[in-house]
Order: C-alpha cells, then structure tokens, then sequence
C-alpha cells in the first residue's frame, strides 16, 4: 500500500493538488480525474484507494478548472418570483428544497428575479453573457410563456416547475396535480355531509386555478351536487376570500362549505365566517390549499404540495438533460413529464 499524503494543518498549509492525490494512491492524473468525474470508467479496487486518498488529504477540485475541462459550472438558475400575496410562504419552500437537492448533487443556486416574461427574458441573457450557467429552473409557467419559448429556441436547458398550460410540450417540467388535490378536499366535504360546496378560485384562464377548480367540478359531479352559482372569481387576496365567502353566506340558498383555491383564500372565508358568530367546521366547513404555516395555526384542512419530491424532479430531469454521451454531445432525452400527488391534511375545519 502507498504511502499517503496527510492533511496539512499547519499555519502556511498548501491545498492538495490533483497531483499529491496521484502519487499518495500511486495512479495516475487520469485515473484520479476518472475517479471524480466518471468513476465508471474505474475498476472498484482503484475507485475505493483513490477515494480514501481524496477524504484523507481534504482535496477538492477546482471548480474553475473543472468548467474549463468539462465544460460544465453546475451553477444553476433559479428564479425568485415577484412578490405575491400568499405565495411567498410557498415559493421559499420550494427554493430551500432545491437549493437544498442541489448541493447534494454538487450543484450551486444562482438566485435572480423579474417581474414579467420579458423582464425575465433579459435576465436571462444578461446571467448567460456574465457566467458559465448549466441550466435554468423556472416557476409560475402560465398561457402564452415567452420565457420557456425563449429558452428552447436557444437550446438552453431548463426544466420548469408547472406544466406548459397550452404552450407547445417540449421540455421537462414537474408540476403537482391540483385537480386530484382540489377533488380530495371537495370529497372530504361530502363525506361530512355537505351538499352544498361553493369553490372560490382565482379567474378563469389561471392554469393551475383552473385545474384545481376541476377537481371541485368532478368531485360534485360524481356525488349529483351541483355547481351553478357556486363559483366564485377572484383574486388572489384575504380581503377578497372573505367578501366573496360574506355574498354567498347572504345569498337566498347559501353554502355550507367552502372549498379554495388557495389557503390565503380560506383564510379569507375564515375570517367571514368567524365574524359573524359562527365557528368554522361546525356552522360552515372550509378547505384551503398548499398547507401554509397559517393553516396549521388555526386549523385549517388544507392540500400540502410535496416540494421535496418537485425539487427532486426537477433536478433529476436537469441532471438527464446535462449528461453527455461520449462523444460530448448533449442527448436530447429530457422531455420529461411529471405529475404529482398531494396530500390532503385534515384539520377542525372541515
């Protein structure tokens, strides 16, 4: 066995190089770079005496080197969305998840932000003159996105969180099923008992309103419960959430029970309800949407996303976009899809 290089921890200690690795595992430069960047290449016995040289010694390969050689930063871009009312809760957790993934694959976040498509568009082609960008991760995909357009076109690999809504299929994206969340809500609701189910959701022509409004649709069509004028359009607000809930209480057939688009939206509803002398989930039931700390506070069934497998989707689809074949070419096998599962998290007031 080779005599291996220690770990300096004197005062004017010198990084270990890709070098002292070489000679304390008796192997060559290649073979120690094979180890880190392609350690298939590498019989097992060599990978393990190489890789207990690397942990003993401390060494770390310079990333500036390494994008040089390989071509690659793993630097990604994300983007940090406008502030929104409601959302913001949401949009953090999300971020901490993939930041949180993507240190685990050895990749850093570059966080940057834009207040429409083109705002974003210029960002896009400013981060791409000033660095070495492997990808894009880009979220609230709606009708009509310029930005995944934009992307494609330049052969830019990104994945988004959110489905193309309309626009052309063609890149990777993961997205979370609102319609079977919304529906698990409005089913919990009709289990309770309740036969008259308003939803308050966001304007029609919102993507992700629209397909959480459909699992209402489907959950009361199934039971034989209808749905005329117990629609309700609005914006994404508490203020709204409880004038909308106030009009519907007062109107000549009111609801009992109130499925939301959203937990802001609920809370709203809550609040209507609440001011009026009522106690929610006894007088009148409410669900809300993304399980918000809110939500947990005050006991509000609500319909939690699972970031951490979103975040875990969209790194692996960019991790497929970004592998090479051998020849250095880009495969062009990333056009992944997935769709997944919420839970619905039952609480007092429904």
């Amino acid at each position: 066995m080779p005599a291996r290089a220690s770990r300096n921890t004197g005062g004017e200690s010198k990084r270990p190089t890709l070098a002292t690795v070489a000679r304390a595992a008796a192997v060559s430069h290649q073979t120690v770079s094979n180890v880190i960047n392609a350690p298939h290449l590498v019989r097992d016995e060599t990978r393990r005496r190489v890789e207990a040289v690397i942990e003993e010694t401390g060494y770390r390969p310079l990333k500036a080197a390494q994008t040089l050689r390989t071509r690659r930063s793993h630097l990604i871009a994300v983007i940090i969305p406008a502030p929104h009312p409601g959302r913001g809760e949401l949009h953090n957790a999300f971020l901490h998840a993939v930041t949180k993934r993507a240190q685990r694959s050895g990749y850093r976040v570059l966080l940057f932000t834009g207040v429409s498509d083109s705002d974003e568009i210029r960002a896009y082609r400013e981060l791409l003159d000033d660095y070495t960008l492997d990808a894009f991760v880009l979220t609230g995909t709606h009708a009509g996105d310029k930005r995944t357009s934009w992307l494609y076109r330049r052969r830019v690999p990104f994945v988004t969180f959110g489905r193309p809504w309309g626009g052309p299929d063609n890149h990777p994206w993961v997205d979370v099923d609102g319609a079977s969340g919304e529906r698990a809500a409005t089913a919990h609701l009709i289990a309770a008992g309740h036969r008259r189910i308003a939803f308050l959701g966001w304007p029609k022509g919102s993507g992700v309103g629209d397909d959480r409004c459909a699992g209402w649709e489907a959950a009361c069509r199934e039971a034989g419960l209808p749905t005329a004028g117990l629609r309700m359009e609005l914006q994404e607000d508490f203020s709204e959430g409880r004038t909308a809930c106030g009009a519907l209480m007062d109107s000549q057939d009111p609801p009992t029970a109130f499925a939301c688009v959203s937990d802001t939206i609920a809370l709203g509803a809550w609040n209507e309800i609440t001011a009026r002398g009522r106690v929610p989930g006894r007088d009148a039931a409410v669900t809300g949407f993304d399980d918000t700390t809110a939500a947990a506070v005050v006991g509000l069934t609500s319909v939690a996303q699972p970031l951490d497998e979103v975040a875990d989707a969209c790194l692996d689809a960019l991790e497929s976009l970004l592998t090479t074949s051998r020849n250095g070419r880009r495969r062009a096998t990333a056009r992944r899809r997935v769709l997944l599962e919420p839970r619905l998290v039952r609480r007092d007031s429904a």
